[in-house]
């Protein structure tokens, strides 16, 4: 679900930086919910070379959290996504945690020991777990309940044009 910038909106909620939140369920889907910045002006909307050469990092990011939550799932263990200075990497300039997430990916941080760790390679290959696997899950109301007949389908639309409207008063 992205929410791209709005322009005639500059008075809401302002957001200079993407939000997103990784991991998530739904009915046994996973998936990631990224804001990015209300204005267009934001230079997550531009490619520049020398500035911004990594603008995907957003949508990596929460990815990857969907991806190390099906690993724990799964039984294995994984460094948590946001650690990366504990393992000796920097938010850098220009590619931000390029690094970081690459070795991540790719099972390529090496501790002390000499010991690989990351993200294991079975992760790439698994269904996704099912709700009862899941240890951190999280009941959804029957609100976000899809219509299954013709009258929950007419219900939702009357409601949606009902929101629409309110929300253009």
């Amino acid at each position: 679900m992205l929410d791209f910038g709005d322009d005639n909106h500059l008075d809401d909620i302002e957001v200079k930086d993407w939000i997103g939140l990784g991991s998530m369920d739904y009915y046994g889907i996973g998936f990631s919910n990224i804001r990015l910045p209300n204005t267009s002006l934001s230079y997550v909307y531009k490619y520049e070379r020398g500035r911004n050469t990594f603008p995907e990092e957003v949508f990596l990011h929460e990815f990857l959290h969907s991806l190390e939550r099906a690993a724990k799932e799964y039984g294995y263990e994984v460094p948590d996504l946001h650690d990366y200075e504990k393992y000796g990497y920097e938010n850098e300039p220009i590619v931000g945690q390029k690094k970081w997430y690459d070795d991540y990916m790719n099972k390529n941080i090496t501790l002390s020991d000499g010991t690989k760790i990351g993200l294991p390679e079975e992760v790439y290959k698994l269904k996704p777990a099912k709700e009862k696997n899941f240890t951190e899950s999280t009941q959804i109301t029957d609100v976000f309940k899809e219509p299954s007949n013709f009258i929950e389908e007419l219900q939702q639309l009357i409601n949606n044009v009902e929101r629409r409207i309110k929300e253009l008063v």
